[in-house]
């Protein structure tokens, strides 16, 4: 994980500000014009020129998932925040379907003018170009990135009347018996998947993958005792774990949740520097002038720090994850890098 990267515990005062909201727009327009009034030249004239005037249209955010779901959620009450500062309206717009690919390659290939964006996980941006041959868009090439907002862990789960009371446990009866322990996925090539497939390679041991058409089925499979284990999102595995069907042996972040604080992480259940996460995060199409992608960013760190905003990560279970677009790629660069080898490692690529 870059260094660089800024967590925003979720206790932490958003800043105040004595500024009216009818001024917002007119701060926006001062911020993208200050951020480039060093450079010169017709090319930066003309962005300065439409920055200074963004947003004077409804902006539209393409969420790659059905309604209702995690990335939904948050991208609603985001979409939400950003339109009251801008005094501008903000759209979501669903296109669910093969791990948020298919509105990734739209938001490639729209007009770069800040007003096409794309609300994602790192499933569409860092995984999917590792687990498939041919992709319809390049994150790197045919994406802007804006912001990183929050890093969302699971919970490695079994059964409540499980064997199993710790992670060690159930590592041990992986090393002792090869193949004998099993785990439930939502899908092959899925995070949920890659998050075993990653303590396997670290650990060196074998368990036996059980794919299942989504998260309900596979929660369901380790309730009845059909599976062994399941790395499970916090808001869907937590209720479960509550009331005693399931039980958490770990937390696949590099920190305890504030969310499940009695939950160890799996380093310090002894696989050090294990780290499997979802977050989420905002592009654009590539080409997008650089003012409007800085002004952006700015107006996003904004809403994320607000109570609304704190609020639904933490529903979610989620954590405040805060990267520039800078940062943003160097995190990008490295989880596709670090899928890549875990993908290659257990011959998902497809």
């Amino acid at each position: 994980m870059p260094h660089a990267m800024r967590f925003k515990p979720l206790g932490t005062p958003a800043p105040t500000c004595m500024l009216s909201k009818r001024r917002w727009p007119a701060l926006f327009g001062l911020l993208c014009g200050a951020v480039m009034a060093v450079s010169t030249g017709p090319a930066t004239a003309a962005a300065n020129g439409q920055a200074a005037s963004f947003p004077d249209k409804p902006i539209k955010i393409l969420v790659g998932f059905p309604p209702g779901g995690p990335n939904d959620r948050l991208a609603r009450e985001l979409g939400q925040q950003l339109s009251d500062q801008l005094h501008q309206s903000v759209i979501i717009e669903n296109k669910p379907g093969a791990n948020s690919e298919i509105a990734a390659a739209d938001v490639a290939r729209a007009t770069p003018d800040g007003y096409t964006l794309l609300f994602t996980s790192n499933g569409a941006l860092a995984i999917s170009p590792a687990l498939k041959r041919k992709l319809p868009y390049n994150p790197l090439k045919d994406l802007a990135p804006i912001a990183v907002v929050a890093s969302n862990p699971m919970l490695l789960v079994v059964s409540g009347a499980s064997k199993y009371h710790t992670f060690g446990d159930l590592v041990a009866a992986a090393r002792a018996k090869p193949g004998s322990v099993t785990f439930a996925s939502a899908g092959s090539g899925s995070p949920t998947q890659l998050a075993a497939e990653l303590m396997k390679m670290k650990e060196g041991v074998n368990a036996l993958h059980v794919p299942y058409k989504g998260g309900g089925p596979a929660l369901m499979g380790v309730i009845g005792g059909d599976v062994d284990c399941y790395f499970g999102g916090i808001s869907t595995a937590l209720p479960l774990v509550r009331s005693g069907k399931l039980r958490a042996l770990a937390i696949t972040s590099a920190q305890r949740s504030p969310v499940v604080p009695d939950v160890p992480t799996i380093s310090e259940s002894g696989l050090k520097g294990y780290e499997a996460t979802l977050w989420y995060s905002v592009l654009a199409p590539a080409g997008t002038p650089d003012p409007i992608v800085r002004a952006l960013y700015k107006q996003i760190d904004i809403a994320m720090d607000k109570p609304k905003m704190r609020a639904a990560l933490a529903s979610d279970g989620s954590d405040r994850l805060d990267l520039d677009p800078e940062r943003f790629r160097a995190y990008l660069k490295a989880d596709m890098k670090k899928w890549a080898e875990v993908i290659d490692a257990a011959h998902l690529r497809q």
